[in-house]
């Protein structure tokens, strides 16, 4: 009886690593997540980085030296 019980928890332990893996893969990441404001600035910055608008960071970095 008692290798029975061994084997019922070990199979439980092993659906419950499972369901832990599968909400691993799918959970949201808080620090991923853009607000309206973030994704409003996000686009602008795309346009002027395609507009030529930008500058590099090895730029401003080599001009501060």
């Amino acid at each position: 009886m008692e290798d029975a019980n061994v084997a019922l928890i070990l199979k439980e332990i092993g659906e419950i690593k499972k369901e832990i893996a599968y909400i691993k893969e799918h959970i949201i990441d808080r620090d991923r997540i853009l607000t309206d404001e973030e994704i409003i600035l996000l686009k602008e910055a795309e346009k002027e980085f395609v507009e030529g608008k930008t500058i590099k960071l090895e730029d401003i970095e080599r001009n501060s030296e």
